[in-house]
């Protein structure tokens, strides 16, 4: 009689827990060892077996391809889920760099034609004694530079508070016309910033002018009005959306204390909506501080300065770029360009603004009273 050894059994691998979207160094290898594979695949079949029409669809085929073999080889080595979840960041990160690449070229190609003709002189002097023909670096935008601030300030100190309460109006109180004015908030968020401007000329300044009111005419603040038209919807929307994000224990716990509902909206919600209100401001700056159509009818330009938005006509720097851009001589549209470098860094400046003023300075304050407790310890 004869007995068989049976060989002992294996020990169970041991699983390791791992995130679906952790990667490690195997993970980049395998997308990289899918890239190269997809991109040779794509050259064999559209070069040698078919006729290619294109680069683009070289380029389609190939990014399949590798969606299809990153999949595969995820699920066979990490299983479904975590292919599945490669599979969308991809698809995700891919539609955020083809979005991101015009704006990348577009910042690029202002830099490159703008930064070499800037210069020092254009942030003290106008355009009241340049010729066209004087060189490119002689430009002045002064005018157009305090024409924009004061502009989109004017345009802040009407649009803030009014957002602010109809934002507060909507999610705050119980009204009846709480329907009719999220409609119309909602409607006047797409309308064309031409309109805002033909509004403002139609009503206002028509009338104005033949009235004889300075103030009904070409200037800073029939712009600002056009522009409050066009920023209102923006930053009521946005409000409106941070506001819904506050929790409800925490309107609860007011109340609850004695606090009436308007203090329990300043004390409480406004308070902790503060960061969402400063995103609020930065996109209605993003919204209306490059609007040059609304401008055309009612601030209409100027070549020299005028620090008074109230009375005459007034420059801003989309009129500036509007203004040289569209002008046959070379260097004259050289000048738009500097004017879009210098929009461009504006905007920049004015963002950083906003996000040094809307910090949350919570955690600061938190950690330094800890620390003073800690030292009176």
């Amino acid at each position: 009689m004869t007995t068989t050894m049976t060989p002992p059994a294996a020990p169970p691998r041991k699983l390791v827990k791992r995130r679906p979207s952790e990667t490690t160094r195997q993970d980049r290898l395998a997308a990289l060892g899918c890239a190269v594979s997809a991109t040779l695949l794509t050259w064999f079949v559209m070069h040698l077996l078919l006729d290619s029409p294109g680069w683009l669809a070289d380029l389609i085929v190939a990014y399949l391809l590798y969606l299809a073999m990153l999949y595969l080889v995820t699920r066979d080595r990490l299983g479904r889920l975590a292919a599945s979840d490669r599979l969308v960041s991809t698809v995700v990160v891919t539609g955020a760099l083809v979005l991101l690449a015009p704006l990348l070229s577009l910042l690029i190609y202002i830099v490159a034609e703008g930064a070499p003709y800037l210069r020092l002189g254009f942030f003290t002097h106008d355009m009241s004694a340049v010729a066209p023909t004087d060189p490119v670096t002689d430009t002045g935008g002064l005018h157009a530079i305090v024409g924009t601030l004061q502009q989109t300030a004017l345009t802040l100190v009407l649009v803030v508070p009014l957002g602010v309460l109809t934002a507060v109006f909507l999610n705050e109180t119980r009204s009846r016309f709480r329907r009719p004015v999220r409609i119309m908030v909602d409607a006047m968020s797409g309308l064309p910033s031409i309109v805002a401007g033909l509004f403002v000329y139609a009503a206002l300044i028509i009338p104005g002018i033949q009235a004889g009111v300075g103030l009904f005419s070409y200037n800073g603040m029939m712009a600002t009005l056009a522009l409050t038209m066009v920023m209102l919807p923006t930053v009521t929307r946005t409000v409106d959306v941070v506001l819904r994000l506050v929790p409800d224990g925490l309107r609860e716990a007011s109340l609850a204390l004695g606090a009436s509902r308007a203090r329990t909206v300043w004390s409480v919600v406004l308070p902790t909506a503060r960061t969402g209100v400063t995103t609020a401001v930065i996109l209605g700056i993003a919204r209306v501080a490059g609007e040059t159509a609304p401008l055309l009818f009612t601030s209409f330009g100027a070549l020299g300065m005028n620090a008074n938005p109230f009375s005459d006509p007034q420059e801003s720097i989309p009129l500036f770029i509007y203004r040289f851009i569209k002008q046959p001589l070379e260097n004259v549209q050289q000048r738009g360009y500097v004017g879009a470098l210098v929009l461009i860094l504006l905007i920049f400046g004015l963002f950083a603004i906003a996000r040094v003023v809307g910090r949350d300075r919570s955690k600061r304050k938190a950690k330094s009273t800890t620390v003073k407790t800690q030292e009176n310890r």
